[in-house]
């Protein structure tokens, strides 16, 4: 029987992570927020219809407004009032990494967008953020109900104080792309279930299995 020797043990603790790589989920948040208002200061030039590029319902040519429609704004009133709570709630889900934020706003971005063109009036543009602020809104307060832990529950709970007055949008009202918000709402709900509530309901089914 031989004995062979072993290589060094390495008892180095795990490396602690820097502070650009803590900041960087919150940099993301900040630079989409910053891709917002540079579309919106270069909008001011002549020539730039950039708002004609919104969300046009059930027309073709409406279609890459679904991508295009949260970076589009109605002037800088508009904006201001979307990059508040988009960067407020953002960085609270991007606190948990850019992979989690980025999942969330192509969910709720998405659902937002088509349901608005599915459904929205016609002869109408479709812009602005708010589907995705209230995409984040929900999702937060959906994740704490799905995972059930006491730190995203306190989330939850400090979000809807906070911020629960703009579920309020939901409600049709003339001028407000109000299915923006709607289907927005019903993707961070989406947004929760697909990557809290399967997971959840997988780690449930394999608990009562074993009992």
């Amino acid at each position: 029987m031989a004995s062979l020797p072993l290589g060094p043990v390495d008892d180095a603790p795990d490396r602690a992570p820097t502070v650009a790589e803590l900041l960087r989920p919150f940099a993301v948040v900040a630079l989409v927020a910053a891709a917002m208002w540079v579309e919106e200061v270069v909008d001011l030039l002549p020539h730039t219809p950039f708002d004609s590029w919104g969300i046009r319902p059930r027309q073709l040519r409406g279609v890459p407004g679904i991508a295009l429609a949260p970076f589009l704004h109605d002037g800088f009133g508009h904006l201001l009032s979307n990059t508040v709570p988009f960067v407020v709630l953002g960085c609270i889900v991007a606190a948990s990494g850019v992979q989690r934020f980025v999942q969330v706003a192509v969910i709720v971005a998405a659902i937002a967008g088509v349901g608005t063109w599915l459904t929205g009036p016609s002869r109408t543009i479709h812009i602005g953020a708010s589907g995705v602020v209230f995409g984040l809104l929900t999702y937060l307060v959906a994740r704490g109900a799905f995972e059930r832990r006491l730190g995203h529950l306190a989330v939850a709970l400090l979000v809807l104080i906070f911020y629960g007055s703009l579920l309020w949008g939901l409600l049709p009202r003339p001028g407000v792309s109000w299915q923006g918000h709607l289907f927005g709402a019903l993707g961070g709900v989406v947004a929760a279930w697909v990557i809290h509530g399967r997971g959840q309901q997988s780690r449930t089914t394999t608990a009562e299995g074993q009992g």
